[in-house]
């Protein structure tokens, strides 16, 4: 059975306006390990003819190389394109794909199953409308099957296909794929998944996948292949609910002024009365602009600006909603969040936060739970979240934005955490709600104080008939290295008592106080310089002890 349109060869310009009008499903694979997951990627690929003749030459000559499947082609071999995954016959990173059928087109990411690659799963399944989630008939429902399920869950995939594969290993037994069925099913009714389908398939000799298979009469259910054609997906979509996050400000002259950017749900049209998040101030919409002309209306996903009757004051970041109808609005909510990095998540830390195009600092002010994401069970309160973890925390933010439950908008209930040193991203967040309650009035410790600053408080003392200079010359060296640290001297503390005192106080805020002609007593460190050339020496030596002694 071939997909591929006959139009190719008789109408390019005719095929590929029909392309451009077909609708798109972004899925994903997920399972245990060696469940054939991208096995199956590259089976839906050959089967609906979509590898080129040289790539099947490859394709031919690899799997008689480094296949793992005998005499018959390594079908995996067109989706693991890293070395290493070749060679240990997994998947490491999320491989995309792209191919299209007479009545649909699809991007379909294949994403890992070990569990140290977990924030590669969540990023594949970010973006996903429908899972296919694998499971090995010989084994049944793994550790990895539950972690991949919740993940796609908590991600807001309201579609899964769970694939019983290798039934050729157990002889397609119907009693086998029943047992599999009810197993799976009496754990996914703890996650809440509305939409769960099972189809037995071996995507190795391809049963099941793009056609029916003769070895599964038992089976009356739909393909595989016809499940990705026929599932509804447009009614996930929020129609219901305007949100326009404004990512750009257009003035090119005095008499034009527009605001950019992609309608995240519902519809507008000129005319409708709009609020401006979150200064609550509101307008009418003038104009739908784009590039070909005026529209008469905008829809969910079109990038499009905005004029409104009213000048008033809206900048990037700020949100379009209908009056009447409006999100959250506030500076404190619970969001689940996956670590991504091996330095892990404190509290108390500040951190970059982008929520679209709103771009903001904050911190985490708490950690609810972190979930196992092989038992679900909760540990409560947990110090910190690791590498990979996922958990509940209360964020405040530097300032009040507009957001929404993840759930219910995935473009106003998603944000990023970056790191404000490297600007890599460390964790995403999914928007659990509002955390409610009146804002918290605990003093600050010393402990959330270092954490903020990201350093140790200390007292570091600079002696010498140099000493001014040489303690400058400290501040300027932590400085670079991203500390906050302050000079006192006779002119700024006084004595050395209120030195003393002063520097006492200063470390008490999480700071770094160079205290002149101090006494070393109470200093952590201390350095001495007589004469100008002493100076650098006398630095690199403290710096390096200070280091070395992690004491700041």
């Amino acid at each position: 059975m071939s997909h591929q349109s006959d139009l190719i060869a008789e109408d390019i310009q005719a095929y590929l306006k029909q392309h451009e009008n077909k609708e798109l499903l972004r899925l994903l694979t997920c399972g245990s390990v060696d469940d054939g997951k991208s096995t199956l990627i590259g089976r839906l690929l050959h089967d609906t003819k979509m590898i080129y003749e040289d790539h099947m030459a490859s394709l031919k000559t690899d799997s008689a190389k480094m296949g793992t499947t005998g005499e018959k082609l390594d079908l995996a071999l067109l989706v693991d394109g890293l070395q290493a995954e070749r060679e240990q016959g997994i998947t490491i990173d999320v491989a995309y794909r792209y191919f299209s059928t007479d009545k649909r087109k699809f991007i379909i990411a294949d994403t890992p199953g070990h569990e140290q690659y977990t924030r590669n799963m969540a990023t594949g399944a970010s973006t996903a409308q429908l899972a296919i989630l694998m499971i090995d008939a010989r084994h049944g429902v793994m550790t990895q099957t539950r972690r991949h399920s919740f993940i796609a869950s908590l991600l807001g995939i309201r579609h899964i296909v769970v694939a019983i594969n290798k039934m050729d290993l157990v002889d397609f037994s119907e009693e086998r794929f029943e047992e599999i069925k009810r197993e799976y099913l009496t754990f996914a009714s703890q996650l809440g998944l509305a939409d769960i389908r099972f189809v037995p398939m071996s995507a190795l000799e391809g049963d099941n996948v793009v056609n029916r298979s003769e070895n599964t009469p038992w089976f009356t259910g739909q393909s595989l292949m016809e499940i990705l054609e026929t599932v509804e997906v447009s009614r996930d979509k929020n129609l219901e609910h305007f949100r326009f996050p404004v990512q750009y400000v257009n003035r090119p002259n005095l008499n034009f002024r527009g605001f950019c950017g992609t309608v995240a749900s519902g519809t507008i049209r000129p005319g409708d009365q709009v609020m401006a998040l979150p200064s609550r101030r509101t307008s009418t919409v003038k104009e739908i602009v784009t590039f070909d002309g005026n529209l008469e209306a905008a829809y969910i996903d079109q990038a499009v600006t905005l004029t409104l009757t009213d000048e008033i004051d809206i900048s990037r970041g700020d949100m379009l909603v209908k009056a009447g109808d409006e999100p959250e609005v506030g500076n404190r909510f619970n969001a689940n969040i996956v670590w991504m990095t091996d330095a892990p998540l404190e509290t108390g830390r500040l951190y970059d936060i982008k929520l679209g195009p709103t771009f903001t600092s904050g911190t985490v002010k708490k950690i609810h739970h972190q979930t196992d994401v092989n038992t679900l069970e909760q540990q409560l309160n947990p110090s910190a979240l690791q590498l990979n973890e996922i958990g509940l925390c209360e964020l405040t933010l530097s300032q009040p934005i507009a957001f929404e439950c993840y759930p219910r908008n995935h473009a106003t209930g998603s944000f990023i955490v970056i790191d404000r040193l490297t600007n890599v991203t460390i964790g995403a967040g999914m928007i659990a709600g509002n955390a409610g309650g009146a804002e918290s009035l605990d003093p600050v410790t010393g402990e959330e104080r270092s954490r903020r600053l990201a350093q140790r408080p200390a007292i570091i003392a600079c002696n010498g008939t140099q000493a001014p200079a040489l303690a400058l010359a400290v501040e300027r060296a932590l400085f670079d290295q991203g500390k906050t640290s302050v000079v006192l001297d006779e002119d700024n503390a006084g004595n050395a008592d209120d030195r003393r005192r002063t520097a006492q106080l200063l470390t008490a805020h999480g700071l770094i106080a160079i205290a002149v002609n101090l006494g070393t007593d109470v200093a952590t460190a201390h350095a001495e310089a007589n004469s100008d050339e002493e100076i650098p020496t006398a630095v690199s030596k403290l710096l390096e002890g200070l280091v070395q002694g992690q004491q700041i």
